[in-house]
């Protein structure tokens, strides 16, 4: 009976244990779902592609790909940029592990020139309504504005800028012949004739529904490979620019540049001619070194630069000479339109703001001006240790000068603060007289009279 009991209850137990196995289990189907739950990492390039932007999207892609996202979302509203730092972003955007879908956004964004093939080398390329991209044609500027070249350059310079863009827009799937319209043509394209012309692969009203067309679609890598998108309600994240790039962006604004310069010009002027205050140095130094940097990647005009130079100078002149504010209005107009011409990039046109250009030139025109009266003012004062500091000190004469009792001719004895000076003089002054010591040469006093009247009265006493 009890080998029965043992027999029987066996298989009961097993089936006890199986089923609290799949309870704790729980569906396979769910737990895979789980564990391939989606992520989705944003990315955003909003204003001109420069070295700092490329930074932050290299980085962004590289968090991502070792953060195991199912997708890149790089939302896209630029004019273009610079052309090493675009060749940047397209390389990391090629070698990422996880696809990349650009997505020009919002309503009236742009994906223009260094956007256009940013665009182009994406797994997915969207666009929203109402946006735009093209207008690539490569641009060569010296001093901040485009030059013309002789013909041969600009063939080099456009089959370089046509050569790239097949190199990978071809493997995308893209419309290679009507791609390269827009670098040789400057042609540009609204979403609609992009899709039609397959530059891009879909219109998408937001991010959203961008997602959702998305889900399900298999895509062609670079390498080849296909890949299906599984986005059923992904996890979204953005990764922001850190704290370091957010500076360094603000840095390169053609506003902020300009303040910079003014203050890095303004605190080592300060310095110099304050020895000592250290503090005006040391933020002036720091503010110049940001604003040289920022100079290196914005494209700076030399006519501007020339003309912050000549206003300089002319508040100096105003300074040492008489014009009646004419010198001092001169370099207010010529630091404004300096201001005004100092950044002009081919891409923008975006330059220093008429604002700022305004609310820094004047208070700097009017600081500079009070500095400058303050150091001519400091330099006429007499000196105050030395003998040089007796110069228009009051004193008594003690011997005549010029009189009978002086035994070397015009010269004479003066006390002054107490001490007995050989004194000379350009006329004769009797002894008791009060005297005022003009200048002092060795150990010999010059002197004159003390007031015009004891002048009068010591000339009609003098003999002769």
């Amino acid at each position: 009976m009890r080998h029965a009991l043992r027999l029987t209850t066996a298989p009961l137990v097993v089936a006890v244990l199986l089923a609290v196995g799949l309870v704790a289990a729980g569906d396979p189907r769910q737990t895979g779902a789980a564990a391939k739950s989606a992520r989705v990492v944003e990315l955003h390039i909003d204003g001109e592609v420069d070295p700092v932007m490329a930074e932050y999207v290299d980085e962004g892609i590289d968090q991502a790909n070792a953060s195991g996202a199912s997708l890149i979302l790089i939302t896209i509203d630029t004019p273009g940029g610079l052309d090493v730092s675009m060749r940047e972003i397209i390389q990391h955007i090629i070698d990422s592990r996880a696809p990349v879908a650009v997505y020009v956004a919002p309503a009236g964004a742009r994906a223009a020139s260094a956007g256009f093939f940013i665009l182009l080398a994406a797994d997915v390329a969207a666009m929203a309504p109402g946006t735009h991209t093209g207008a690539a044609s490569p641009l060569l500027a010296i001093g901040g504005y485009p030059v013309s070249v002789d013909e041969t350059m600009e063939k080099k310079i456009l089959n370089d800028a046509t050569a790239y863009l097949r190199s990978y827009a071809g493997r995308r799937g893209r419309d290679v012949a009507l791609a390269e319209t827009a670098i040789t043509d400057a042609k540009a394209f609204t979403e609609r004739e992009a899709l039609d012309g397959r530059l891009c692969d879909l219109i998408a009203t937001s991010r959203e529904g961008l997602l959702a067309q998305l889900d399900g679609r298999t895509i062609a890598r670079f390498d080849g490979r296909t890949n299906q998108l599984a986005l059923t309600d992904p996890a979204m994240s953005a990764v922001e620019m850190s704290a370091r790039q957010r500076f360094l962006a603000r840095i390169v604004q053609p506003d902020m540049m300009f303040i910079l310069l003014l203050v890095g010009v303004l605190g080592l002027y300060t310095e110099f001619t304050h020895p000592g205050m250290v503090a005006p140095g040391v933020l002036g130094g720091i503010a110049l070194v940001l604003a040289l940097f920022a100079m290196h990647i914005l494209p700076i005009n030399s006519t501007g630069l020339l003309l912050l130079a000549l206003a300089i100078g002319l508040f100096v002149l105003e300074v040492k000479y008489t014009s009646h504010g004419i010198l001092g209005a001169g370099a207010v107009a010529a630091m404004l339109l300096g201001a005004l011409m100092l950044v002009r990039s081919p891409i923008t046109g975006d330059g220093v703001s008429l604002g700022v250009a305004v609310g820094s030139t004047l208070p700097f025109a009017l600081i500079t001006l009070v500095l400058m009266r303050l150091v001519l003012k400091s330099r006429a004062l007499l000196p105050q240790t030395g003998v040089d500091r007796m110069v228009q000190e009051v004193g008594e004469v003690a011997e005549p000068i010029g009189g009978g009792a002086a035994t070397d001719g015009t010269h004479g004895m003066v006390l002054v603060r107490g001490e007995l000076w050989r004194a000379a003089a350009t006329t004769a002054i009797a002894k008791g007289a009060r005297v005022r010591i003009v200048r002092v040469d060795g150990l010999t006093l010059y002197v004159e009279p003390a007031d015009a009247a004891l002048a009068l009265s010591t000339s009609a006493r003098s003999p002769g």
